[in-house]
């Protein structure tokens, strides 16, 4: 979730400011031509879809909103694919780096996406589809119409019913009408609504909230920052030599931190190395302490761990009452770029 002057996980999406109109007269499938690339298949066209029912799932793979969906669109591409149901991941970057074809790539392998993806760099297909969300489904029937759309997180239960509907309007035979059951894990793991307090909260210039160091920030350039002594919820902060620009924040030398007081069971931090292949180790710490069994999955219980690729990391999941917090990540090198914090 993130986008353009949202209030808290508004329809627990992840919008953005892009209204262009449709650019595919001929169907929204038609623009699948448009892909710069196609992963784990041969580039698919209207023609090849024909007779289908096709699921479009709009997924950029740092966004935690899909990345809790995926689950279920990798289990409803199991169960369906004999009997018609064509799912297509449309990847659609955010972020810079998420134009690399190799990172899109790496991500796919490592989330188990296994169906076919249309690289969408230039947001042809996300056009033709007048889409401004990640995640959005779309469903179409064998004619290439669009039968049925969802935007954001949820309603798995519907989702699932409009497929098993459209496949047995296509003449599929043996469609049940169970649903599926997943086992999700790690930052797949549904958030917690209930006590989420905490919004999504990016840290370079050009959409940042709520900054606390102090002085302000001196955007496009190093600054040495120093941190409050105190942080109000859904405040963060910096401390060390650090560059602010428009869409990261990034780190000149050692030993620099990201402090922010959160409210939320989970918490999750889009970074990466500035330089592909060099590893920055980090540590977290949870007002003040060790995360404890509060690590997420990419930190153990003392909260060491290392960023080495640009993607979504998940630093702290708690089990216990959920209360306000002070979350710090100190970077124990230089060369480490933060995006932006997302909660669950």
């Amino acid at each position: 979730m993130a986008g353009i002057g949202l209030s808290l996980y508004p329809g627990f999406a992840h919008q953005t400011g892009r209204t262009e109109r449709n650019a595919a007269s001929e169907g929204e499938l038609a623009s699948l031509r448009t892909a710069s690339a196609w992963l784990n298949s041969p580039p698919l066209t209207a023609a090849d879809l024909l007779g289908k029912v096709v699921l479009i799932d709009v997924w950029t793979y740092t966004c935690v909103n899909w990345l809790r969906t995926l689950p279920y669109v990798r289990a409803w591409a199991e169960k369906y694919k004999t009997q018609g149901l064509v799912v297509i991941g449309v990847h659609c970057p955010e972020f810079p780096f998420e134009h690399d074809l190799e990172n899109v790539r790496r991500a796919a392998k490592d989330m188990r996406v296994t169906y076919p993806i249309a690289v969408d760099n230039d947001f042809a297909i996300w056009r033709a589809f007048e889409n401004n969300y990640w995640p959005a489904l779309y469903l179409l029937d064998g004619a290439g119409r669009v039968r049925y759309k969802h935007f954001g997180e949820e309603a798995y239960g519907p989702s699932e019913r409009n497929i098993q509907r459209l496949l047995r309007d296509a003449g599929t035979r043996g469609v049940g009408s169970e649903l599926v059951s997943v086992a999700a894990q790690g930052a797949e793991v549904g958030a917690d609504w209930g006590s989420l307090k905490s919004p999504e909260s990016y840290v370079g210039y050009g959409r940042a909230e709520n900054f606390a160091s102090l002085g302000g920030a001196a955007v496009d350039e190093r600054h040495v920052y120093v941190a409050p002594a105190r942080l109000r919820l859904n405040q963060w902060a910096l401390s060390g030599d650090w560059t602010v620009s428009q869409g990261a924040t990034a780190l000149s030398k050692p030993n620099g931190r990201i402090s922010y007081c959160f409210h939320a069971r989970d918490l999750n931090l889009v970074m990466g190395p500035t330089a592909r292949g060099v590893p920055v180790r980090f540590r977290v710490l949870v007002d003040g302490q060790p995360p404890g069994a509060a690590h997420g999955v990419d930190v153990d219980d003392q909260g060491t761990g290392s960023v080495v690729d640009q993607r979504l990391y998940q630093l702290i999941r708690q089990s216990g009452p959920i209360v306000d917090r002070q979350f710090t990540i100190e970077f124990l090198d230089a060369g480490a770029e933060a995006f932006v914090f997302t909660f669950g």
